[in-house]
């Protein structure tokens, strides 16, 4: 049956078949000739070698010269944060400046920042994203994600995340501060709550951050109890646990009780990286290593000097990666590129910056580091996503030259020739459909 703009085939068009171009699959393996074809919203085959007979009412997209490929995954998502390219708002960027909270946007004027992030997001070539988390209690990214789905909003498709809970037993409000409850029933009730509200995941801060307090990236937040119990409850509600966790105690914690997704691991002792390579086949590792550079190498416009990136932990942390990530690789993790877009020096739309990071900081080759935002962000998303296979859905971009070779040509939106999502097309460059 013929599909909308966001569900397949137009009408008229029986399958769309991308041609001559070099294909890399997801899956890490060189890039080679071949056909694929898209049926509706889905994969039908991959050709190896070319050659698929050409049907009538098929719509035929020549990729002379470029590579056909799975659509991206941004791992570490923050759409409702309010910095992108374009759009750059100094007033959240912490720890210098967080005056955004004194003149919060109302809630639909904080949905339609995450609907334009959304959409910035897709312009990019990332057609899913998992969240890191939500800036505001407010389930702004449940909205996003059922529009998204009902194809009246742009943007990638999204597992939605709850704001951070820290854990911090002094909780700040418009009205000032006020106790709040801690301890294994207090994690339990929240993590309930926001799955009542419909999130796919909660998100806890394992550790503090140099960022907040000196010295807190090394300060665990909750105890054993409390992360137990928050393992519990996420699997009575159904919900998948993120966290933050830079201290080793607190990345221990994580992997011990169940969590999904740990963000950042910055200091993972030897212990540590035992442990996440026992259970490396449950979990996923989003280092955020874009915001680390950001910080280190382009923040002074908005007040973070070298000076200040020492402050904020920045510098140590990107040195740590750089020594601990390659162990990882090693290891057989799966880290995933995603680096906390969304501030002033990192704002959202510069994501596929992180690729470059892994092959020149973590060792990665490019293939490798497209395997991790494709067939790896498959997986965090639980979706048939991130392979061209068949039976996976439709997501597919056509992209002028090699990435495979050199995965900084995907920084460059105009080198983005074609995005299809759910097998439409989002984007079609005029010289694919006059060839």
């Amino acid at each position: 049956m013929p599909r909308g703009p966001r569900g397949g085939s137009l009408f008229g068009v029986n399958r769309i078949v991308f041609v001559n171009g070099q294909v890399f699959d997801g899956t890490g393996a060189p890039a080679a000739p071949a056909d694929v074809v898209v049926r509706d919203d889905r994969i039908d085959r991959v050709q190896a070698g070319g050659g698929t007979p050409i049907e009538p009412n098929d719509q035929v997209v020549d990729c002379t010269g470029a590579t056909v490929m799975p659509g991206l995954v941004e791992s570490h998502s923050h759409l409702t944060f309010p910095s992108a390219v374009g759009h750059i708002d100094p007033s959240f960027n912490p720890p210098l400046d967080v005056s955004f909270f004194r003149h919060m946007p109302t809630p639909d004027e904080h949905l339609e920042i995450a609907r334009r992030n959304a959409k910035i997001l897709l312009d990019h070539g990332f057609t899913s994203a998992y969240s890191a988390g939500s800036l505001t209690p407010v389930p702004t990214e449940v909205r996003l994600r059922e529009e998204i789905a009902a194809g009246t909003t742009p943007g990638p498709r999204l597992r939605a995340a709850s704001f951070e809970r820290d854990n911090n037993p002094v909780q700040m409000g418009p009205d000032g501060p006020k106790p709040k409850q801690t301890g294994p029933a207090a994690v339990r009730e929240f993590i309930a709550e926001q799955a009542a509200i419909g999130f796919d995941a909660v998100k806890l801060l394992m550790s503090n951050d140099d960022v907040f307090v000196e010295g807190g990236s090394m300060i665990t937040q909750y105890s054993p109890e409390e992360a137990q119990a928050a393992g519990q409850q996420a699997r009575e509600s159904g919900v998948w646990l993120n966290c933050h966790a830079q201290s080793p105690e607190s990345i221990k914690l994580a992997v011990r009780h169940g969590f999904r997704s740990v963000y950042h691991c910055t200091y993972a002792d030897a212990e540590a990286v035992d442990l996440l390579e026992e259970h490396k086949d449950s979990i996923f590792l989003s280092p955020a290593v874009g915001i680390m550079w950001a910080n280190v190498y382009e923040g002074a416009e908005y007040g973070i000097d070298t000076a200040m990136a020492e402050k904020m932990g920045s510098v140590k942390a990107l040195r740590a990666m750089t020594e601990l990530y390659p162990e990882l690789r090693k290891r057989g993790l799966r880290v995933l590129p995603g680096g906390d877009y969304g501030f002033p020096n990192n704002p959202i739309g510069r994501n596929a910056r992180d690729l470059e990071l892994f092959v020149r900081l973590f060792g990665y080759s490019p293939a490798e580091a497209l395997r991790a935002t494709t067939q790896y962000g498959g997986q965090v998303m639980d979706l048939p996503v991130g392979l061209l296979t068949p039976g996976y859905f439709a997501d597919v971009l056509v992209v002028r030259g090699e990435p495979v070779q050199d995965v900084s040509v995907l920084q460059d939106t105009d080198n983005l020739l074609a995005i299809m999502q759910n097998g439409a097309f989002y984007k079609l460059a005029e010289q694919l459909t006059a060839a």
